[in-house]
């Protein structure tokens, strides 16, 4: 082998060899697999940006091969320069081991995790799966995290060995020459790409966002878009959001657009026009007869539950059953599609409540109820507790954190606590022993967590399915599996819903009980190849159902989670329950930095905007088109989201400063 560096001549034509074979070999692995993830180039629902014509492929190509180069040619003058390592056969095991090993490793993380989420996923979602801690968000896959540290380590024991052997069977030679570090073409090439950057948005947007899909163009911009954030709003010329006004520290992507003034701030829909939106209600006391209320929550239970059947067997009886007699509404939507969120909207009445204002605890402590929680989840999680008043006002506050040790999973971060349902209902049993507990107007609050992913544990009976899909086996590919086992979960918290219906009515106590089911939010399960849930906006992620044991509740249209405490009042005050029509809003991530924004105008036509991408979906229609070209319907039903959106930002900051 060292004959190859005997000469200038022969090391120029291996470098050159080795460049052209990583390129190839890296280029076509990554864009393989960002065809069949996000059909690049072929298109498909929620890909309406394919780059599918000659000239946008070949502009493409440029922008691709260009970011690609300089990442393989900065890194070679990393070692040549810094490392020193300047002869033989050493610069290009390094080259080659170094962006070849890394890249495809970086490239198999990217599309593991895009199996079970959409590309909207970011640090700012992990966190919320986390409850604002990202270190739980962490420990919850802490099982797959130590089997990639461990592989890792191994990888890096290998990676030695073979540089050691190497080292001994090729001395490097004093004579062999020096390897040029190619400094100057480091610089061509950033300078390329830095053109390719600025001009490629508005030579065509189907080509910047293919491109924002690859690794090495990704690190080439954000390094651009931080040297081009002249006015240090936090956004560049380069920035998968461009700031059209990169002197204007005003105005840039996300900004608080302000009504009425002729600027528009955020570069979404011209200037805003505010929409009216519904105020979080006021405290309001409960009069009269006070009836109990029974609140239980399923965890990830979508809106399809009631009605679904697995081979002709019910997966929800109970909860049919009771909506049958009583009411029900389904779909109702979940605003974010995280539990934290959901049940700060729920409680509370709002979209993102703030800590300390009006919820269903502090109202129903001032209306001389008992309260008593029955959660298998930490209610603290994600500051749920303190936002709403639930453990201050609580005089039973039973959950996941407490009862620790009956956990489910080995695993004791708060986001990976879960405590099977029959536990719950022992400790609400044990406590409400004494019929003349319920003397005084009670409110149960009761959050059932075995739907949660990886909607199996060792305690729950096999109703719906022969073999519970393992954590292990979550994969695309075993999605039927996947669902038996989701529907199974949900069967079984049916039936301990069942269980403590069977209890009040035994107790006498059913009819004089508001008793109110639902979900925090729906999951995905593989139906458009993704997992999960509050990382895409549509019916399955964030849809979920409203039965009451009460009749007579009615919409106009579509209603939220945060409709849910208007409905409870009115219920618990014998009064009419009625939601007018009104769009629902819905965000990827925080109402004000999400990355897709959505509105649910009827049980089935949900209008979404990519934010980043400027990608817009008529969802129901499975139509989608970028945001800048639209017209007719498509083009008002979303200037109709982009106002919503904007008029619950406003809202949102009005409130803050009445505080």
């Amino acid at each position: 082998m060292n004959d190859f560096f005997t000469t200038s001549e022969k090391q120029n034509k291996l470098f050159g060899a080795v460049i052209l074979a990583l390129l190839c070999v890296l280029g076509l692995v990554e864009l393989a697999l960002a065809d069949r993830k996000f059909g690049l180039f072929t298109g498909g629902f929620g890909q309406s940006q394919a780059i599918d014509t000659l000239a946008e492929r070949f502009v493409f190509l440029v922008g691709y091969l260009c970011s690609m180069a300089l990442l393989v040619i900065a890194v070679w003058w990393i070692i040549v320069r810094l490392f020193r390592r300047r002869h033989s056969w050493p610069p290009l095991f390094f080259l080659v081991t170094i962006v070849g090993g890394t890249y495809l490793l970086l490239l198999a993380l990217t599309f593991k995790l895009g199996q079970y989420f959409s590309d909207t996923m970011s640090f700012t979602l992990m966190a919320n799966l986390g409850g604002g801690s990202l270190t739980d968000a962490l420990l919850f896959a802490s099982n797959e995290i130590v089997l990639g540290i461990a592989g890792l380590i191994i990888a890096l024991l290998v990676y030695g060995f073979a540089f050691r052997w190497l080292s001994r069977k090729f001395k490097v030679r004093a004579n062999h020459p020096q390897w040029s570090s190619y400094g100057r073409l480091v610089i061509q090439l950033f300078f390329s790409s830095l053109l390719l950057a600025i001009m490629v948005p508005a030579a065509s947007i189907d080509v910047q966002n293919g491109l924002n899909r690859t690794l090495a163009w990704g690190f080439f911009t954000t390094a651009a878009n931080r040297l081009t954030d002249f006015d240090n709003d936090g956004y560049g010329w380069i920035s998968h959001m461009p700031d059209r006004h990169p002197f204007d520290s005003s105005r840039y992507p996300l900004a608080l657009d302000i009504p009425g003034n002729g600027i528009d701030e955020d570069g979404y829909g011209g200037d805003l026009q505010l929409t009216p939106m519904t105020p979080q209600p006021p405290i309001t006391l409960i009069k009269g007869n006070r009836p109990h209320l029974i609140l239980i929550v399923m965890e990830s239970a979508r809106y399809d539950a009631i009605g679904k059947r697995i081979n002709g067997q019910p997966v929800a009886p109970n909860l049919e059953a009771i909506a049958q007699s009583g009411s029900l509404v389904s779909p109702a939507f979940s605003h974010v599609g995280f539990t934290t969120a959901s049940l700060k909207s729920l409680f509370g009445g709002a979209l993102q409540p703030a800590n300390g204002s009006p919820s269903l605890f502090r109202e129903l402590k001032a209306s001389s109820y008992e309260i008593a929680v029955f959660s298998g989840q930490p209610e603290d999680f994600g500051d749920i507790s303190q936002t709403v008043g639930m453990r201050e006002n609580a005089d039973i506050f039973i959950d996941g954190e407490k009862l620790k040790h009956l956990r489910a999973f080995s695993n004791g971060a708060q986001g990976s606590i879960l405590v099977d349902e029959k536990h719950l209902l022992k400790a609400f049993a044990d406590e409400y022993q004494q019929p003349s507990k319920w003397d005084q107007p009670q409110f149960l609050y009761f959050n059932f967590q075995s739907p949660h992913f990886p909607y199996y544990h060792k305690d729950m009976p096999l109703n719906l399915t022969d073999r519970p899909l393992p954590r292990s086996e979550i994969s695309a590919k075993n999605r039927e599996l996947l669902q038996q086992t989701y529907w199974n979960a949900i069967h079984y918290a049916d039936q301990q819903l069942g269980e403590l219906v069977s209890r009040l009515k035994r107790d006498g106590l059913w009819d004089d009980s508001v008793v109110v089911i639902t979900g925090d939010h729906g999951e995905d399960l593989f139906e458009d190849g993704f997992l999960g849930h509050g990382h895409n906006i549509n019916i399955r992620q964030n849809g979920t159902f409203l039965v009451t044991n009460r009749a007579g509740v009615t919409t106009d249209g579509p209603i939220g989670l945060s409709d849910y405490r208007a409905i409870i009042l009115a219920l618990l005050n014998g009064q009419q329950a009625h939601i007018p029509a009104k769009p629902v809003l819905m965000t990827v991530g925080d109402l004000d930095r999400p990355t897709q924004i959505g509105i649910a105008e009827a049980a089935s036509q949900i209008t979404t905007l990519r934010l980043d991408t400027g990608e817009a979906c008529m969802v129901e229609k499975q139509r989608c088109a970028n945001e800048s070209g639209l017209t007719g319907d498509f083009r008002a039903r979303v200037d109709r989201l982009i106002r919503v959106w904007g008029s619950a930002r406003w809202q949102s900051r009005s409130a803050r400063l009445q505080e």
